[in-house]
């Protein structure tokens, strides 16, 4: 799944999948915003976690 993110390089919004690969200048890039992606990653763990701490 890819998230609307900012390449920061080009200064432009880019469609960039988890792992920096931009679908839309197909390639990687190195400099973007992946704030999106950790505060899920965030909220994924804390939800776990949450859900270990109920049994």
């Amino acid at each position: 799944m890819t998230k609307w993110c900012l390449n920061y390089d080009s200064g432009e919004y880019e469609y960039i999948d988890k792992d920096g690969y931009s679908i839309d200048r197909g390639e990687y890039v190195y400099n973007w915003d992946d704030s999106e992606y950790r505060r899920e990653e965030e909220e994924e763990e804390r939800r776990l976690f949450d859900d270990e701490d109920d049994d």
